[in-house]
């Protein structure tokens, strides 16, 4: 199945969902996109933008009256992609199958969607943003899909604290292993970045013997 885009309208929340974003809007968010892969978030401008959108910079300040607003909803829109693909394959499999089946899924998310599964991985884990609160939300929204996956998985009478710090490690390890891949090491196939991860949580890591 084709990974979505991460372009595609978001949710800010799974249960508040965001109009369908308009071709105007949606130009202007690809070109913000674009922008900032070449010159980071500080160093794309809103005239940029508008010129490389091909629209007048009213229409861009019409749709975003900032550009710290832009860059939340690009970052909102795509992290709210990540929580619907890992919801969807959360539910696709039982038991560790489902953890594969959600590392696998996000690994071909942002192999398809590169520069913006960069520009989402750079900025999650940053608390100096203006966005960083509408990010942490969506962050813990993600990290809940594997939480949930990991309930049948767990030792008996294991935390709810303990079982989110698990998903926390699940969920950082695929996306910086993900850009791990993306940036180094490109040529290797998506199933076998996923392998490499799953791996790390599979037990079978030992000390060798002497």
């Amino acid at each position: 199945m084709k990974a979505p885009s991460l372009l595609t309208p978001a949710r800010k929340s799974l249960r508040n969902p965001v109009p369908r974003i308009s071709p105007t809007k949606k130009a202007i968010l690809a070109s913000a996109l674009e922008l900032s892969a070449l010159h980071g978030i500080s160093g794309t401008t809103m005239e940029q933008v508008s010129e490389r959108a091909g629209v007048a910079k009213g229409s861009v300040y019409y749709n975003f009256s900032s550009k710290d607003k832009l860059f939340e909803e690009l970052l909102i829109t795509g992290i709210g992609t990540l929580s619907e693909t890992l919801r969807t394959a959360r539910t696709s499999a039982a038991g560790f199958g489902a953890i594969e089946a959600m590392v696998h899924d996000v690994l071909t998310l942002i192999s398809e969607n590169r520069s913006l599964a960069k520009l989402v991985v750079s900025e999650i884990f940053r608390t100096d943003r203006p966005w960083q609160d509408t990010m942490q939300i969506l962050r813990r929204e993600a990290v809940s899909e594997f939480g949930t996956a990991l309930v049948p998985l767990v030792p008996a009478g294991t935390s709810e604290s303990s079982r989110l710090l698990m998903a926390g490690g699940i969920f950082g390890a695929t996306l910086m292993g993900g850009l791990e891949w993306l940036l180094f090491n490109p040529e290797t196939p998506a199933a076998e970045v996923a392998a490499a991860i799953l791996f790390t949580f599979s037990g079978q890591l030992a000390s060798p013997t002497a």
